[in-house]
């Protein structure tokens, strides 16, 4: 219990809890940043893991120049981005084999076939973009490639961009960070900051959907206008 309190302090104070781990730690902070990018993209179980907030954080203290030599962007954002990319692999890989499984009975008024089916028409129509776009909304992040796996999308497609996405991922939200986190008004309201950022990555999942209702009421309206009058 009192180590799920300690781990529960240090998500929900990640601009001061990273330095108290680099004081108390020094270099193994890039063990621990690899391990948590890893399971909050490679394991369904644990979607509650920082994400955003965490690479939001890591450019912040690494603009502080009392950890400029024990945090150094040019090591660990490399590490975060294979971290994230050996996640969703794993975890399309897990998908992909639990899949047929999961999937064999129609049993369930989740686990069917038709599902089965309309997730691979869906990664095959829009694969490459819900991959890339779900690396910035969390929660959809961890499950996207598990889906992914399970409704077989193309490998070559998924590990292509798997990698883009891990790269703008990381480098966009640490960099951001970097240059961001240490004004003195985002310092003071970091949390307020954190939420702004998830709102934000929010908005190309918005847009998609309502330019995908919009599309599907104009094809309706045309079907409709193209049956013969009575």
């Amino acid at each position: 219990m009192e180590l799920l309190k300690e781990f529960l302090h240090f998500v929900l104070n990640l601009d001061e809890s990273l330095p108290d781990f680099i004081r108390e730690h020094g270099p193994w902070i890039y063990g621990l940043l690899f391990l948590i990018i890893f399971c909050e993209t490679g394991l369904v179980v644990t979607p509650f893991l920082p994400g955003d907030s965490l690479l939001f954080a890591v450019g912040a203290v690494a603009a502080n120049d009392a950890f400029a030599g024990t945090l150094r962007l040019e090591i660990v954002m490399p590490l975060m981005i294979v971290a994230g990319i050996l996640g969703d692999a794993v975890n399309y890989a897990i998908g992909r084999r639990l899949g047929p499984a999961v999937f064999s009975k129609d049993t369930g008024r989740f686990l069917r076939k038709d599902y089965l089916i309309k997730a691979q028409q869906f990664y095959d129509k829009h694969g490459g973009k819900a991959i890339v776009l779900a690396r910035f909304v969390p929660i959809v992040r961890t499950f996207a490639p598990f889906v992914a796996g399970i409704g077989r999308m193309k490998y070559s497609s998924f590990a292509y961009f798997n990698i883009i996405g891990a790269i703008v991922w990381v480098v966009s939200l640490t960099l951001a960070g970097y240059f961001l986190g240490t004004i003195p008004i985002i310092k003071n309201n970091f949390e307020a900051t954190i939420i702004l950022i998830i709102v934000a990555s929010l908005l190309p999942i918005v847009f998609e959907w309502w330019k995908a209702r919009k599309e599907g009421a104009a094809a309706a309206n045309a079907a409709k206008d193209a049956e013969p009058a009575a």
